[in-house]
C-alpha cells in the first residue's frame, strides 16, 4: 500500500513547479521581487485584489450600502416552485465557503506574516465582497431551469460571454470539475483524520489511525457522501441547511466563550493586529510587505471570490433580481472572513504563543495542532481543554464535510453544461464519491499526497485566470442590473435591462415577468441610477 502511495505522489511530483510557478508570477522574476512592497504580490493576488476595488467603486460600494437589504432577504424571501430559497442558496455556498481554510489557513497566515495579516484579511475580504456580488449576479442572469431546479454559474455565464459557444461551457464546466476532483481527497482526509481524533479525546487515549474505529468512520462517510449526492441539489441543501448554521454558532459559541475568559488579553489583540498590520514582529520576518500578501491572500483564498467556484450556489436561487443573490453572496464573504476567520484570528493572536519560551517549538507544528494549542492555552480550567479540543475539533470536521459535499454538488451542476443525460450526471458523482474514498483511503494509510494536494493548488489558479476575464467582460450587464435594482420602480427585470441581444434569457420567460410590457422609457429611467 505504501509503495502505491508513493508511485502516485511521484507521479504528479512535476505539478508542485508549474502550480508554484502560476502562484508566484512574477515574483520569482527577480527584478520584480527587488521592487518594494509590490514585488511581494503575485499576479494572482493583484488580479483579484484589483478587481475587487474596480467593483467596489463602479457598483457605488453595494456590499456595504445594501448589506442590511441582503439580510432582509436572507430573513423573508422564500422560495418558489422551482429553485431553492436565497438563504438555502447562501447556506449551500457556505458550505464551501466555510471550510477547512477558515482555521488551518488563518492560524498560517498569522503564523508567517505576523498578528497584521489579519488585518489585511479584512480589507481584501471586504471589496472582494464586490467580487462575489458581480459573479453572483451573472450567475443569477444566465442560470437555466432544469426540472424544478436552476443550474448555472462559471460554465453558463462563461458560454454566453463568450459568444454562446458550447465548447466554451465545456472548457470551464472541465475545469472546474477536474479542480473540485483534486480538492475532494483533502476533504476526506481530513473528515476521517478529524473524526479519528474527536474518538481519541472522548477515550483519553490516542486511536490507531488503521484502527477498527477509523475505517468505520471511513466506510460511514462515504455511504453518507453517496446518500446525499445521489439525492439531486435539494436534497444537499437540506444538509447544508442543517450543518451550516451548527458549525458556524458552534465555532463561534465556543471562541466567543474563550474570548469573554480571556477580556483582558483583548486589548493586545487589538494592539496586535492593527500595529502588526503596518510594523509586522521581526519573529515573523518583520516585512511588511510579507505581512500583507499573507493577509490578502489567505483572505482571497478563503472566501473565494472572483474564482467562479461558488456561483453554482448562486445560480440555484429563485431569487426576484439577479442583485439579490449578488448581495446575499457578498454577505457570504462577510461570514466566511469578517466573523469565521476573525473568530480563529482571536484564539491564535490572544493566546500569543509564539513570545513564549516554547514559542519556536509551536511554530513548528501542523497548523491544526497549533491552533488547538492556543485554544488550550485560553482555557483557564485544565478539565476543560479536552471538551473544547473535541467540540473546535467537531466544527473543523463540519467545515471539511460540507466542503466535500459541495464540491460533488457544484460538480454535478457543471457537468449539466456538458450534458444533461442522467448517465453522465450520474457517473460524475461516482467519480466524486471514488475519489472522496481515495482521500479517506490516504487517511487510514496516515499518508498525505503533498503532490497531489498541489494539483488542487494549480486548478485553484487557473480558474482564478479563467474567471476574473469574464467577470470584466460581463461588468457591463451587471452594472446596468444593479442600476435598474436600485431605481425600485417596479419594473421587472429581463433582458431589455441589461440590453442584452443575444437570445433570451430565463428571465424573459419566467412567470412573473411574462405579461410585463417592455418599457420604451426604461434607458432614460436607468441614466440617473447608474
Amino acid at each position: 500500500m505504501e509503495q502505491l502511495f508513493a508511485n502516485v505522489n511521484n507521479v504528479f511530483a512535476f505539478v508542485i513547479p508549474v502550480s508554484d510557478f502560476f502562484w508566484d508570477f512574477p515574483t520569482n522574476i527577480p527584478f520584480y521581487k527587488s521592487i518594494p512592497v509590490l514585488g511581494n504580490f503575485s499576479l494572482a493576488v493583484l488580479l483579484l485584489l484589483g478587481a475587487g476595488l474596480y467593483f467596489t467603486i463602479r457598483t457605488g460600494f453595494i456590499q456595504v450600502t445594501h448589506f442590511g437589504r441582503g439580510v432582509h432577504i436572507l430573513a423573508h424571501r422564500k422560495s418558489g416552485e422551482t429553485g431553492i430559497s436565497p438563504l438555502a442558496a447562501f447556506f449551500l455556498s457556505s458550505a464551501m465557503r466555510v471550510g477547512p481554510g477558515n482555521i488551518l489557513g488563518v492560524t498560517g497566515a498569522i503564523s508567517v506574516g505576523g498578528p497584521g495579516a489579519l488585518f489585511w484579511m479584512w480589507v481584501s475580504a471586504t471589496v472582494g465582497m464586490a467580487t462575489a456580488y458581480t459573479e453572483a449576479v451573472l450567475a443569477q442572469i444566465f442560470k437555466e431551469k432544469k426540472k424544478d431546479e436552476f443550474v448555472g454559474g462559471l460554465p453558463f455565464y462563461g458560454r454566453k460571454l463568450l459568444g454562446d459557444a458550447p465548447m466554451a461551457g465545456v472548457a470551464l464546466s472541465v475545469m472546474y470539475i477536474v479542480y473540485a476532483m483534486c480538492c475532494i481527497p483533502a476533504q476526506g482526509f481530513n473528515v476521517v483524520s478529524s473524526i479519528t481524533q474527536m474518538g481519541s479525546l472522548v477515550v483519553g487515549a490516542e486511536l490507531p489511525a488503521t484502527g477498527t474505529f477509523a475505517y468505520a468512520a471511513a466506510l460511514a462517510v462515504i455511504a453518507f457522501t453517496a446518500w446525499i449526492a445521489f439525492g439531486g441539489i435539494k436534497a444537499v441543501t437540506k444538509v447544508t441547511n442543517g450543518m451550516v448554521p451548527v458549525m458556524a454558532v458552534l465555532y463561534m459559541v465556543i471562541v466567543l466563550g474563550l474570548v469573554v475568559l480571556n477580556l483582558d488579553q483583548l486589548p493586545y489583540f487589538f494592539s496586535a493586529v492593527f500595529g502588526g498590520a503596518f510594523t509586522p514582529e521581526a519573529v515573523f520576518g518583520g516585512a511588511f510587505g510579507l505581512c500583507i500578501v499573507q493577509g490578502v491572500k489567505r483572505g482571497l483564498m478563503s472566501n473565494e471570490a472572483g474564482q467562479g467556484t461558488i456561483t453554482m450556489a448562486a445560480a440555484c436561487s429563485d431569487a426576484k433580481h439577479p442583485c439579490e443573490q449578488g448581495i446575499v453572496q457578498a454577505i457570504g464573504v462577510f461570514l466566511d472572513t469578517h466573523v469565521i476567520c476573525t473568530l480563529t484570528g482571536f484564539v491564535v493572536i490572544m493566546a500569543h504563543l509564539w513570545t513564549g519560551p516554547d514559542g519556536a517549538a509551536w511554530l513548528a507544528m501542523g497548523k491544526l495542532p497549533r491552533f488547538l494549542n492556543a485554544a488550550q492555552a485560553l482555557t483557564p480550567v485544565a478539565s476543560l481543554d479536552g471538551i473544547i479540543a473535541f467540540f473546535l475539533t467537531f466544527c473543523f470536521c463540519l467545515f471539511a464535510l460540507t466542503c466535500l459535499i459541495g464540491m460533488i454538488s457544484f460538480s454535478e451542476i457543471a457537468a449539466n453544461r456538458i450534458s444533461r443525460s442522467p448517465s453522465f450526471i450520474n457517473g460524475v458523482r461516482i467519480l466524486g464519491i471514488f475519489i472522496a474514498a481515495f482521500g479517506t483511503i490516504c487517511s487510514l494509510a496516515g499518508i498525505d499526497l503533498g503532490n497531489l494536494w498541489s494539483i488542487s493548488d494549480l486548478g485553484n489558479i487557473l480558474i482564478v485566470f479563467a474567471n476574473l476575464p469574464l467577470l470584466m467582460i460581463g461588468a457591463k450587464y451587471v452594472l446596468r442590473a444593479t442600476a435598474h435594482y436600485k431605481l425600485e420602480d417596479g419594473t421587472s427585470f429581463s433582458s431589455q435591462v441589461i440590453q442584452w441581444t443575444q437570445g433570451t434569457l430565463w428571465w424573459d420567460g419566467h412567470p412573473e415577468m411574462h405579461n410585463d410590457p417592455e418599457d420604451p422609457e426604461l434607458e432614460k429611467k436607468l441614466e440617473p441610477a447608474k
